[in-house]
């Protein structure tokens, strides 16, 4: 299971010629996106982001890390840190724990599948969100393991991310120093942390979602 650790910034035309003259792309790339959840808000209220993308599944769980004072530091109040979970059965196991209807209706325990989506319907999981996003992927010289990713979302909302992957129980504190010396590079000051697809989304689309993850401290 890798931890994805990952700074967003707004870019305009500069932001994007400052990339392109110190970064080589690696891809270019168009993806729809599902989100699922319970209509009471079982999982995002958790921080809990389940996703369909291409036919793929994916689970994102937060992971919460302090500094040696107990307190966030900066480049980590910038940052958002998520395990991913991909394997459709460890993400089927994970949801229904917090899902308890699915345990107690007395139906025979179903066996997810990726052309199989009946356990959506038994876990009372819906689709709640639901866009297109084109990607610039780029990486930049001098820094391993970095990936800067340009989003276009198809609701005219545009945001980078500053990316890096770690295994879980790896190094968090070197993958921040990796992002603020990347986002050094590419001119950065952020002073607080930038509005995701998701966010926005929500806020446009979904206010009443929006406003009770706001009120728990999710957003």
């Amino acid at each position: 299971m890798s931890v994805e650790v990952e700074q967003k910034f707004l870019f305009n035309s500069d932001t994007v010629k400052t990339i392109e003259e110190i970064g080589v792309c690696v891809g270019l790339k168009q993806f729809h996106d599902q989100y699922f959840d319970t209509p009471d808000f079982k999982l995002t209220l958790r921080d809990m982001w389940l996703r369909r993308r291409k036919q793929s599944w994916e689970l994102k769980c937060p992971t919460a890390t302090v500094n040696g004072t107990g307190e966030p530091g900066r480049e980590q109040s910038l940052c958002t840190q998520y395990k991913e979970i991909t394997n459709l059965p460890e993400i089927y196991q994970r949801v229904k724990e917090f899902i308890k209807e699915a345990c107690e209706d007395g139906e025979t325990e179903v066996t997810p599948s990726d052309e199989d989506d009946s356990w959506l319907g038994k876990m009372n999981l819906r689709c709640f969100a639901e866009f297109t996003t084109t990607r610039r992927s780029f990486t930049l010289k001098g820094e391993q393991g970095v990936q800067i990713d340009l989003d276009q979302a198809d609701f005219g909302y545009h945001v980078g991310e500053i990316e890096v992957l770690i295994p879980e129980g790896g190094d968090m504190q070197s993958a921040q120093e990796k992002i603020r010396h990347t986002a050094q590079k590419l001119g950065l000051n952020e002073e607080r942390r930038v509005e995701g697809k998701m966010t926005v989304y929500l806020k446009r689309y979904r206010p009443e979602q929006y406003a009770t993850l706001l009120s728990a401290h999710v957003l």
